[in-house]
């Protein structure tokens, strides 16, 4: 194998797993050191200036960041239950516990003269206005509702995502000079582009959900409701209960806030009626918990096959069972088990079994190509249309999918706009601000505290659930408390500090070797990769984690240390009698708007100190 290349920004990246997996790359370990140090304010910053909804997403988000945690592997490797850090909920931490931070926030700059149209006031556009509006372009959000937030207003029950956190964390973005247009759908892009923007961004979501249609649909009228739509009209106050039997269809998260939320609403036996099987479910693992543990069952391998009525009255439904079969590629198809239909009672029927794009308001002569799916074509990972001053991003451009990726298409975005607005290709992308940093601070003494907790991960308090059920605004999780969330934080193995080898200065006498307590650091002949993996000291299985190789030593032998499990406590670094272990804290920032123009200081003037740690 080839020395790995540490200068490559890349390597140290992946090593991060949590800041690696996290659409937005927020930097994790700098954020849950500063909550363990009680700096809850630097660490929404941090936070903020990467994901830009700290209090939102600390309750909501899909957490991409913790099935990519160290520390589960780390506890599986040990034979332990596998408890990532609650990365998430840390994220809560510092939204909740913060000061005021209004000064903290980038200022309006003054007018460059370009104007930018943004579509949709949900994540993505909002995240477009927060990264272009401090560099004086002059933002303009057009919505139909009546304030910000699109879907995170709409679709996640009160229950879950309190009014006010969505509207302070909006605030901080209208404060940055954004003029909000509410209540002005757009009907025409044609129209739009006549209005003279000199970019127009499509942040619009995938606003229709899908319906169902088999026998039984078109003869009932009332009482089966769109899944999406449904929860809208909840969060709005325009329906405030249910019948008493309501059956869920689909197994996504939508269908678990409409579970959750029917049983708010005055549902005693409440369903999901899922046609595939309990794990290839679409929903977050925690999201069916929440659900299974409010007492609602989850039906699997059941297909939906007619809604029954009684002279147009919803009286029931009826189900196929199946049952997964695999071909020889592996590929799963569904096939009836020969036993007889179910029937299911019920009083209403929530349909939550996915959501679709629609523009009909773009016109197909505007010059916006669409392809097969009717989603846009766009420059890859560039979001431009074939329209080039209009963008797409969130749920418009590819479909379906969460907050977090919506803010990181935001964050794209803006860069290509600016870029366009430049002159400039938006296929190049800005590289990312990297650093690395010696945590030395004597012999055996680092300015992190390297060691390794034992505890398991702490349980989020809920409230009980007799006040929780009765009332669909009466939040259920409750947070963690400032001591549960110092013990919690120090879970976190710090895995942006670093094990750098300087093999000039060492004399391969194994000293590592022998105190590394997961057995990651081998000294051995160089050889290719696959058979190198199997001859470590422990071999290295996981093929999705690299090898940091070195080059030849004084004898001919190399270095080898497999990342998958290391716990970056710096034993190897304390035991080197000749310093050729360091341990070096590895920022990595993606590169926003403005860093181009400005040298990054808009960016890192909205975290001024935050990440001084």
């Amino acid at each position: 194998m080839q020395p790995s290349n540490i200068t490559d920004p890349s390597y140290f990246h992946k090593v991060v797993d949590c800041q690696y997996a996290c659409p937005a790359h927020t930097p994790v370990p700098e954020y849950i050191r500063l909550i363990a140090q009680g700096r809850y304010s630097d660490a929404y910053m941090i936070n903020w200036a990467s994901n830009v909804f700290p209090g939102i997403l600390g309750r909501t988000c899909d957490r991409p960041c913790e099935p990519a945690c160290r520390r589960g592997r780390v506890e599986e490797s040990n034979g332990e239950h596998p408890e990532p850090v609650a990365i998430c909920r840390l994220k809560r931490v510092a939204a909740d516990m913060k000061d005021d931070v209004r000064s903290r926030m980038p200022k309006r700059a003054s007018s460059n003269g370009r104007r930018v149209a943004c579509i949709g006031a949900g994540p993505a556009s909002l995240t477009v206005a927060r990264d272009l509006a401090p560099l004086g372009y002059e933002v303009t959000v057009f919505d139909g509702e009546a304030k910000a937030g699109g879907f995170i207003r709409t679709q996640i029950p009160r229950f879950r995502l309190p009014e006010s956190v969505i509207d302070e964390e909006t605030g901080y973005i209208m404060d940055l000079g954004v003029a909000f247009k509410s209540g002005q759908r757009i009907a025409s892009m044609k129209a739009l582009l006549q209005q003279g923007y000199d970019a127009v961004f499509v942040g619009c979501g995938a606003p229709r959900g899908r319906d169902l249609d088999i026998p039984g649909r078109q003869e009932i009228k009332e009482n089966i409701h769109i899944g999406i739509d449904w929860l809208a009209s909840v969060s709005f106050g325009h329906i405030s209960s249910i019948g008493k039997r309501v059956i869920v269809l689909g197994g996504g998260n939508t269908a678990m806030d409409c579970c959750r939320s029917a049983r708010r609403l005055g549902g005693t036996d409440v369903k999901v009626i899922v046609r595939s099987g309990f794990e290839e479910m679409k929903a977050s693992p925690w999201e069916k918990e929440d659900a299974q543990h409010e007492g609602i069952p989850i039906l699997n391998f059941h297909v939906p096959k007619t809604f029954e009525h009684d002279k147009g009255r919803l009286t029931g439904m009826t189900f196929q069972i199946v049952k997964a079969v695999y071909d020889d590629k592996g590929e799963r198809k569904l096939v009836p088990t020969g036993e007889p239909d179910v029937r299911v009672d019920c009083d209403a029927v929530l349909i939550a079994v996915g959501q679709e794009n629609a523009f009909p308001w773009i016109e197909r002569d505007s010059g916006i190509e669409f392809d097969r799916w009717g989603l846009p074509v766009l420059v890859k990972d560039a979001f431009q249309s074939s329209v080039p001053h209009v963008f797409f991003g969130g749920d418009a451009a590819y479909g379906p999918k969460n907050i977090i990726t919506a803010v990181a298409h935001g964050h794209e975005a803006a860069v290509s706009i600016e870029r366009y607005l430049s002159g400039q290709d938006v296929r190049l992308r800005p590289d990312p601000l990297t650093n690395l940093m010696s945590q030395k601070m004597g012999i055996h003494e680092w300015s992190y505290d390297n060691d390794t907790s034992n505890d398991e991960r702490f349980k989020v308090p809920w409230a009980k659930a007799e006040i929780a059920l009765a009332s669909i605004r009466v939040e259920v999780e409750l947070g963690f408390d400032v001591a549960t969330a110092f013990k919690e934080a120090h879970r976190c193995l710090n895995c942006d500090v670093q094990t750098v080898f300087a093999q000039d200065a060492c004399i391969e006498c194994d000293a590592c070797v022998d105190i590394c307590p997961m057995d990651r650091i081998t000294f051995t002949d160089n050889g290719e990769e696959g058979e190198l993996r199997q001859r470590l000291k422990a071999p290295a299985l996981n093929l999705t984690q690299d090898l940091y190789v070195s080059g030849a030593l004084k004898t001919g032998r190399v270095m080898v240390k497999d990342e998958d499990v290391c716990l970056h406590c710096g034993l190897c670094a304390e035991r080197c009698p000749t310093g050729a272990w360091d341990m070096q804290k590895f920022l990595l920032n993606t590169a926003k708007a403005g860093d181009l123009a400005q040298a990054g200081k808009t960016r890192n003037k909205a975290a001024a100190g935050a990440q001084a740690a």
